[in-house]
């Protein structure tokens, strides 16, 4: 939405007000007075739109900023401005791959102060030093966002890592970011850190950022005392099944706060799932999600999971996709799942499950009142394990989506083939009558 915020009285207050004020805030950028950034905002003062300035406005200031600071208008940002005054909103200012340097991000202030961006995406825009720092002030002066990505910016050096953390500890706005693909070690990883001590921030991600050993200990010590943090994405981080693993699992005996925990292509292992585990178990309120898709787990570390699952009151969604459990690891936890009071949904894509692991499956889902998705996708599941399955939603009431793969036409004959057909059919034909019970529910429990 356009802001109202840059007319009247605050866009001709007194300039050197401005620069206490910012001064104040303990910017270290230099901004110019208001009416140099942007003239004409405030040109009449009985407009009709309430002072408001309009998209044409900002338009206008931001070709006038560029020539000031002799750089080309980006013919990005203004099909993105033409496109919200053609009647959009103002959902995303998407920078993605744009060369952005230190001249192009000071042109940008009068976008930054004029509009408010859901999403600001600087992912891979390749930040000099100077240029990043000031773009990171001007976001946090102006509040200009709720989210931001400024993930693939390896260059970004200690002055731009301040300003970022800055802007995270002083943020009343910022609600989400993204710094995917850049190395977080040394500097970079204990200025976050500190920040998210005292930061408002409720998701975080951080994939393939090189996490393992010092780092990881100094954001988990860091997180153990955040209250905000509610998403923490750390995928691809060659997180092992010792050191790391027992900083995951510290986390989650002293951090009540967290609900999702994404751990995806990892190599945790069943070690790793002991200690994640035990962290688990101690967890009152908070986590309800866990993602530990591709982490090397094996039957072996269901026993783990067999003796944590009964107890766990909170958690929600459990994902083992694309491990090597087999029809042993569901054989482990088919009984501890039963008794599990909790978990909604279980991924088991790509996991080894044949008919047997499905039968194992179908006896669970016999007796779960609660389990409301199931995915068994990427497995060899045949006839015999649909049959099971479909049986099972004969007296299953919740489950909403079973996903699981057709048969490959060349294993079946024709009659084998419209078996099939039947089966999957039935299984649609239930989950669709569960889901429409649950909304009802929903619904009933809301008036």
């Amino acid at each position: 939405m356009t802001r109202c915020s840059d007319s009247g009285e605050d866009s001709t207050e007194n300039p050197d007000r401005n620069q206490k004020k910012r001064k104040k805030r303990g910017k270290h950028v230099s901004f110019p007075p208001d009416e140099q950034i942007v003239s004409g905002f405030a040109e009449d003062a009985g407009r009709t739109d309430d002072s408001c300035v309009t998209l044409m406005d900002v338009i206008g200031a931001y070709q006038q900023s560029c020539s000031k600071h002799q750089v080309q208008p980006r013919e990005t940002i203004l099909q993105q401005l033409q496109g919200v005054c053609g009647g959009g909103s103002v959902e995303c200012l998407d920078l993605k791959g744009e060369r952005l340097d230190h001249r192009s991000c000071e042109a940008l202030e009068v976008v930054l102060k004029s509009l408010h961006f859901d999403f600001i995406n600087l992912q891979a825009a390749q930040l000099e030093e100077n240029g990043a720092s000031s773009l990171l002030d001007m976001i946090l002066y102006y509040e200009s966002t709720t989210y931001l990505d400024i993930s693939d910016n390896g260059s970004m050096g200690t002055s731009s890592w301040r300003a970022l953390a800055h802007l995270i500890k002083q943020s009343v706005c910022l609600s989400r970011l993204d710094a995917c693909n850049v190395c977080l070690v040394d500097y970079r990883v204990q200025s976050l850190s500190k920040a998210l001590l005292t930061s408002r921030l409720r998701v975080l991600h951080l994939n393939n950022a090189q996490l393992s050993g010092s780092p990881l200990f100094t954001l988990v010590r860091a997180l153990k005392t955040n209250r905000a943090l509610l998403e923490l994405h750390l995928s691809s981080n060659q997180l092992n099944g010792y050191q790391d693993a027992m900083q995951l699992g510290d986390l989650l005996r002293y951090n009540n706060t967290l609900q999702t925990l994404e751990l995806s292509d990892n190599v945790l292992a069943d070690a790793g799932l002991e200690e994640l585990c035990d962290g688990l178990s101690r967890q009152t309120k908070g986590l309800k999600v866990l993602i530990l898709k591709n982490n090397q787990i094996t039957e072996r570390g269901m026993n783990h999971l067999a003796r944590t699952l009964p107890g766990l009151k909170i958690l929600e969604v459990l994902d083992l996709g694309d491990n090597h459990l087999g029809n042993e690891g569901i054989q482990v936890i088919r009984e501890p799942l039963m008794v599990n009071s909790s978990l909604l949904h279980l991924g088991l894509a790509q996991t080894n499950i044949t008919c047997e692991g499905a039968v194992a499956l179908a006896e669970f889902l016999a007796e779960s009142r609660l389990i409301q998705r199931l995915d068994l996708h990427q497995n060899q599941v045949k006839l015999g394990g649909l049959m099971a399955l479909s049986l099972a939603l004969r007296i299953n009431c919740s489950l909403s989506h079973l996903g699981v793969d057709p048969i490959p036409p060349q294993e079946l004959d024709e009659f084998l083939t419209e078996t099939q057909k039947r089966l999957q059919a039935e299984i649609t034909q239930r989950c669709n009558a569960n889901a429409s019970r649950l909304q009802r529910e929903r619904e009933m429990n809301m008036e």
